[in-house]
């Protein structure tokens, strides 16, 4: 692949719109620049499957609706996201071991029976919208950098494929794990832009030189007068810094 396959194929574009028309228009709009595309809660919810597929023409899909269930009900959805044919999914960590073994087992399994690619699964350690005070408040007492390292190991010992993680813990995530888990990264933010309610933020150079694999934005792009330009700037910066990036 050259430089800037590469970059792309690090940048995945939130499809955080209301439904499928809109999903639709954005798509066309991105004109086929990022390397994936995420469907997230609100537009599966609104759409369903159709919202996979619209993706699925132009990029991969990354299916972003962070499973966190009893293990049976995990391994059925994330059975049927296989069927659907995405190429990533999110769930929760702190579901525990058992339920991340058994979204993994069934992968393998609906991959092996259906004749699908398996699905990477990604375990999210701790939300970027969290503060300090935000996990206090649901009863985690542990410092943030604390609980996705916590979480890592969880996600290591269970054999998932990687983990959503803040830019200000890629750089700790990446030392735990080495090569072992890919880091995916939202809260992107571009130079001078509100975090708005991202608690821990970076830009997309800050996150690559910190060790992040695949960065995730949103409202940057989709608030943009010109979304693929808005695009080709985040490939750009994502390509500067993994040339000025130590081997």
């Amino acid at each position: 692949m050259s430089r800037i396959e590469v970059a792309r194929e690090q940048l995945a574009i939130a499809l955080d719109v209301p439904d499928l028309p809109a999903a639709e228009s954005l798509i066309h709009a991105l004109g086929g620049a990022p390397g994936w595309l995420k469907v997230g809660a609100e537009l599966f919810t609104a759409a369903g499957p159709p919202a996979l597929e619209a993706a699925g023409r132009r990029a991969r899909v990354f299916l972003d609706t962070k499973l966190h269930d009893i293990p049976n009900t995990v391994a059925r959805t994330v059975a049927a996201a296989t069927r659907h044919g995405v190429s990533m999914l999110t769930l929760h960590a702190a579901g525990g071991g058992a339920m991340l073994r058994a979204a993994r087992e069934a992968a393998e399994t609906e991959a092996e029976a259906s004749g699908r690619a398996r699905p990477e699964l990604v375990a999210v350690t701790v939300l970027t919208s969290f503060s300090p005070a935000d996990l206090k408040e649901v009863g985690v007492v542990a410092a943030i950098e604390d609980q996705v390292a916590r979480l890592v190991d969880l996600a290591m010992a269970t054999g998932i494929d990687g983990v959503v993680a803040s830019p200000r813990e890629a750089a700790m995530v990446r030392r735990r794990a080495g090569r072992a888990l890919r880091i995916v990264t939202p809260g992107i933010r571009p130079r001078g832009w509100p975090a708005d309610d991202q608690n821990r933020a970076a830009s997309a150079a800050a996150a690559i030189a910190a060790g992040s694999d695949l960065l995730v934005v949103g409202r940057p792009v989709l608030s943009a007068p010109d979304p693929a330009a808005a695009v080709r700037s985040l490939i750009a910066e994502i390509e500067e810094a993994r040339g000025s990036a130590p081997d």
